[in-house]
């Protein structure tokens, strides 16, 4: 296969599996921890009541943002042709915009701004990416 083709389809691969488990981890943190009188889908009362939860509603989307970049680094980093690892941290630096995002739309305590930011994305992408590269030795 084209390494250019294979490495464009490694970054949607990547990018498609680390939201999957982002979502599905998301999904399961309202079903474990539900925030009674909320209807998760409605962005303008999460946002309204993000400043009154307590630290246990964090760690689910803490969890989403972490497990999601590090399976997406490592989706990518196994079928990348080469670079391996630039396409690793590349997706951490996607996944980091789109945290960077939603810390904005939906702002919690500055505490989590601060360690979402900080440790769920760059860090879980070079994890995923060290993961990926002993995988993709295997296959």
């Amino acid at each position: 296969m084209n390494p250019i083709l294979r490495n464009v389809l490694a970054v949607v691969a990547g990018w498609i599996g680390g939201s999957f488990v982002n979502m599905g981890l998301i999904q399961l943190g309202h079903t474990v921890l539900p925030i009674s009188g909320l209807d998760p889908s409605d962005m303008e009362a999460y946002a309204e009541m993000m400043p009154s939860l307590d630290a246990k509603h964090f760690i689910f989307p803490f969890l989403a943002h972490a497990l999601g970049t590090l399976v997406g680094a490592a989706i990518a980093c196994v079928y990348a042709a080469n670079n391996k690892m630039k396409f690793a941290m590349g997706i951490g630096g996607l996944f980091l915009l789109g945290g960077i995002m939603i810390n904005y739309m939906l702002p919690g305590p500055t505490w989590f701004a601060i360690a979402d930011i900080a440790l769920a994305y760059i860090p879980m992408a070079y994890i995923g990416g060290k993961i990926g590269e002993k995988l993709a030795t295997k296959i």
